[in-house]
């Protein structure tokens, strides 16, 4: 074992990646993807230095305003007339951004509370308001059209989100809104069709990532409640989901985007195929960068931090503190790969009369539990950590993650046992559970908490009979999402678990209310805990 462990850390500092290139002056060279109904062309392309006027000069606080606004006019002739009357006596850009542009609204801000309501009847009445129907495409939007309806998160989120969407779908399952799951898998697979992959969410500045791969999981949700016809439905969308995350699975010596190759085989990373700032956070990202003199494997890092879901984390930093140290596609995420695995597992049920296929994906299920074991474990304090292959170590983060392994049942029970007892002793807090144990000031670490961990925690712990621990974690954070209710009228998309007084904070952005995940997430448990 320590020969092969010589040989890999030879190869992957051989193939560090190249010399990070400064930046004087902000870029935009998105790729752009073509779908068989709609050009995906990105806001930067098409509006060139006005896009980059309005980010750097913040005429909207919050950055993604500009790039979901919807142009009046087409964007060549505001791109044209603006570099032409940009330098006249008099010029106000706000006005003129206001004059081309319809500004969006804030999904749900609007929305009234009835106090007469019970938490879970507001939740109920909240589908609708977060609904939206099939998409019209529409050349001056950013929005990539869908053909069916949906249900967005809410607040600044005003499209789907990915593996937002799973969270979401466990509450429309207690609803008994099983058409509306079925009409946002159908979604998914159109985007695995037209963009090659499901994107973050369904915005044209979006397509150069995905999010956690969740679709086998929604695909096998839905099959619960109406049988393996579903799995034969998606069976197709989910093999090709598989190729996008696993394209480069021929990796040797350098990694080839999401895929790593390891003494026990090919493993996944977080990866996102842009190296420029993200457009949504343009600005942020941009004097970010500037602000260290770093370069494009640091816009990398930021935009594969965004991929990851967990945007931002200590998880993600070398020194577990400061972003300025992001090297997230040098980590291999405990939860990334678990989640493929389970994907793997979706794909047996799929191509069960594929047997040379079967054997290929048993085979890399196998690695990747060989892999957590080998790399990720921490056996002395009982939990699992990701795995940083450039350094050759684990990143000693102590994150949420370490349930991903007990939710897809890839441990032993020794091991279960042993994480069931140090989130116990380190991650419950009197609303629920902390996401790390790391007070950073970013919104996936500590004192945060956020609903889908706190589903992945409780399911992995029942998986391996820690019923008491589960009960216990589902009612403290049934208690605080009804305390913040009562106080505000509002469902929220992450809370703080260690001060229930508190709001949770961090992040780019307010704490946005809606909210789809904790929506969702928040029936589920009641659900859970009414069948005991």
């Amino acid at each position: 074992m320590k020969y092969s462990l010589f040989l890999f850390l030879v190869f992957c500092m051989a193939c560090k990646t190249e010399a990070d290139k400064k930046i004087d002056s902000p870029k935009t060279s998105e790729p752009s993807v073509t779908s068989k109904k709609q050009s995906l062309q990105t806001p930067d392309v098409l509006l060139g230095n006005l896009f980059i006027d309005v980010q750097l000069q913040e005429i909207f606080p919050d950055s993604k305003t500009f790039v979901d606004c919807i142009a009046k006019y087409p964007h060549e002739e505001i791109r044209v007339k603006y570099d032409k009357v940009k330098k006249e006596e008099g010029f106000d850009l706000k006005t003129f951004v206001a004059e081309h542009f319809e500004i969006p609204p804030s999904i749900s801000s609007d929305f009234k509370s009835d106090p007469d309501r019970s938490a879970a009847e507001h939740v109920n009445a909240l589908w609708p308001v977060l609904k939206r129907a099939s998409d019209e495409v529409d050349d001056g939007s950013s929005l990539i059209a869908l053909p069916k309806p949906y249900i967005v998160p809410g607040g600044r989120f005003r499209e789907v989100y990915y593996w937002d969407s799973y969270f979401t779908m466990l509450g429309l399952v207690e609803s008994n809104e099983f058409q509306l799951v079925e009409d946002m898998l159908d979604n998914f697979a159109h985007l695995i069709e037209t963009v090659g992959h499901i994107p973050n969410g369904n915005r044209t500045y979006y397509i150069t990532r995905s999010q956690p791969p969740f679709f086998s999981q929604m695909v096998k949700l839905l099959a619960t409640h109406k049988g393996d016809v579903i799995y034969e439905k998606y069976k197709e969308a989910l093999r090709r989901e598989y190729e996008f995350w696993m394209d480069g699975d021929h990796a040797t010596k350098a990694p080839i985007k999401h895929c790593v190759n390891t003494p026990n085989g090919i493993v996944n990373r977080y990866y996102d195929a842009g190296d420029t700032p993200r457009q949504e956070s343009y600005r942020e990202d941009f004097l970010q960068i500037k602000k260290v003199e770093g370069g494009k494997k640091m816009f990398r890092d930021l935009r594969s931090g965004a991929e990851s879901g967990w945007d931002y984390t200590s998880r993600w930093f070398a020194d577990q503190k400061h972003i300025e140290t992001i090297e997230t596609t040098d980590i291999i995420p405990v939860d990334l790969n678990d989640l493929l695995y389970g994907l793997e597992e979706v794909l047996t049920i799929c191509y069960a009369d594929d047997a040379a296929y079967v054997a290929a994906l048993k085979s890399r299920m196998a690695n990747r539990t060989d892999f957590l074991d080998t790399y990720c474990w921490n056996a002395k304090e009982g939990v699992y950590e990701d795995f940083n292959w450039v350094r050759q170590r684990k990143t000693g983060v102590k994150s949420l993650a370490t349930m991903y392994p007990l939710f897809f049942g890839m441990t032993n029970q020794n091991q279960a046992d042993a994480v069931a007892n140090y989130v116990k002793e380190n991650f419950l807090r009197p609303g629920g559970v902390v996401t790390t144990l790391n007070h950073t000031g970013e919104q996936w670490d500590a004192p945060n908490g956020w609903a889908p961990l706190q589903w992945v925690t409780v399911v992995g712990l029942e998986n391996y009979g820690h019923h008491d621990l589960a009960k216990t974690i589902a009612e403290r954070w049934i208690t605080l999402n009804e305390k913040i209710y009562q106080n505000t009228g509002k469902f929220v998309e992450k809370y703080n678990v260690e001060d229930m007084a508190l709001e949770a904070g961090g992040g780019e952005y307010p704490v946005q209310d809606g909210f789809g995940w904790s929506n969702g997430v928040y029936l589920a448990l009641k659900a859970y805990l009414g069948k005991e």
